[in-house]
């Protein structure tokens, strides 16, 4: 169901000037709450606007991915008429989020000199100012050296972009907190996240980085396999890799009971001295579990695996490639996606927001192309229509199909 209700950050207005995820992705969720977030480009695009994955026509599928349900406005920042523009419309909206730093101009001091109750926020890449992006951040990490299988020795990255991904979350729920705050005492803010604190943060919440401090150990290599827990890939008769993980002493007896083991099971805790109802217990003999469950797995197809495991407690999924779960009802099913017409796109189902709100869900809206909305968004300044064309004229802006 559509949502019908004002949405919470309807009356929100914001300024981004950003590229690729972080900074991007808190804009669109800003935006997908009800802000009106517009995000002011180099003329001709930033360096993010021709990323991969392109669609046949050039337009970047990643790039209207990221910016869905925002108004685009298209600036030559390093003219001073330029810079003056988006300064008016930053002092204009009270909220600027970027991660563009070291620029005097759209700087905080700068603009709350003239708006006190502004909220800036600034991502960058380390705390010292330094640059960094998500995959130089994770291998400075650790992360790296634990991840793939055993028998890698040398450091394997992940294609998820984890760190950017939470950053741009937490840039998000900042900005919120900062528009209750200024609500509540009329005080603007200067916020600053590090792209690197926030995978520091992560690293430190989950353990990894205490365990050193505290045990004097480190987290070694586990393939598929989840650290203090059971949980392992399997392979049916036809080929099909299921992961199964039992958090719970019931998820575990159930599985005992899928693969008929039970009485293994039981001579092999005898034998190890082993308490089975011991998570960490199921973590420590994990090969020898699998040793016993497999065999079940690979007597067994597909499709009687699902079946079967659909009966249970167990939690599991079977791996799917991307272009498998497009067509899956996970996404053709679900009310997270909607059919969106993106112009140089085309139709396909886009994702909303992840969580309904009473019931309501937010659908996703079109991303703009670039400088869509310049002459509109100039024009609500003050901007007046001479003057438009003659910037338009000069290469000071540019304008899309919608002004």
């Amino acid at each position: 169901m559509a949502l019908e209700r004002t949405l919470p950050l309807a009356g929100v207005r914001v300024v981004e000037i950003s590229s690729f995820v972080a900074v991007p992705l808190a804009g669109m969720t800003l935006a997908q709450l009800g802000a009106e977030v517009m995000r002011v480009d180099p003329v001709g695009g930033a360096a993010d606007y021709r990323r991969w994955p392109l669609a046949d026509s050039g337009t970047s599928i990643y790039w209207t991915g990221l910016n869905k349900g925002k108004k685009s406005v298209a600036v030559d920042m390093r003219s001073a008429e330029g810079q003056d523009l988006v300064r008016r419309l930053i002092l204009d909206c009270g909220v600027l989020i970027t991660n563009v730093v070291g620029r005097q101009w759209h700087s905080y001091e700068t603009l709350a000199s003239v708006r006190p109750d502004l909220i800036h926020l600034e991502v960058s890449g380390r705390a010292d100012g330094g640059t960094g992006v998500d995959y130089t951040v994770n291998a400075g990490l650790g992360f790296p050296l634990v991840t793939g299988p055993p028998t890698e020795a040398g450091p394997v990255n992940h294609v998820l972009p984890a760190w950017d991904v939470a950053c741009g979350l937490y840039a998000a729920l900042a900005v919120t907190a900062a528009l209750h705050h200024r609500d509540v005492t009329g005080a603007g803010a200067a916020i600053r996240l590090p792209l690197e604190d926030v995978a520091l943060a992560t690293a430190g919440n989950l353990g990894f980085l205490t365990e050193p401090m505290v045990n004097g150990t480190e987290r070694e290599r586990l393939g598929n396999a989840i650290y203090g827990q059971y949980g392992q890939t399997v392979t049916s008769a036809d080929g099909v890799p299921f992961m199964l993980v039992a958090l719970t002493t019931r998820h575990f007896r159930d599985l005992v009971e899928l693969t008929g083991t039970g009485a293994a099971a039981e001579a092999l805790a005898t034998e190890l001295g082993a308490d089975f109802d011991d998570e960490g217990q199921r973590f420590v003999h994990r090969e020898a579990l699998s040793a016993l469950f497999s065999p079940w797995f690979a007597a067994h197809r597909a499709d009687e695996i699902a079946a079967a495991l659909a009966g249970t407690s167990i939690l599991w999924e079977r791996y799917r490639s991307f272009a498998e779960a497009a067509v899956d009802p996970k996404v053709t099913a679900n009310p997270l996606f909607t059919m969106l017409e993106q112009p140089g796109i085309g139709r396909y189902l886009a994702p909303g927001l992840p969580f309904s709100i009473g019931g309501d869900r937010v659908p996703a809206v079109a991303a703009p192309a670039l400088g869509d909305d310049t002459a509109d968004v100039l024009s609500g300044l003050g901007v007046a229509p001479e003057d438009l064309a003659r910037l338009r004229e000069s290469g000071t802006i540019a304008t899309g199909l919608a002004g």
